[in-house]
């Protein structure tokens, strides 16, 4: 089993979501605004 590790990161906005089926990946959709930026998503379970 994975065990979970700790990361601290410092950002301009959070935004929890669960991924949904879009073709052969998985999609989040974030919002406009953030486009062209920089972004992470980090997998929080197992």
């Amino acid at each position: 089993m994975a065990k979970p590790i700790q990361v601290k990161m410092e950002g301009y906005g959070v935004i929890e979501k669960v991924p949904k089926k879009g073709g052969n990946s998985a999609r989040i959709y974030v919002p406009k605004s953030w486009l062209g930026k920089k972004v992470r998503v980090v997998l929080i379970e197992p």
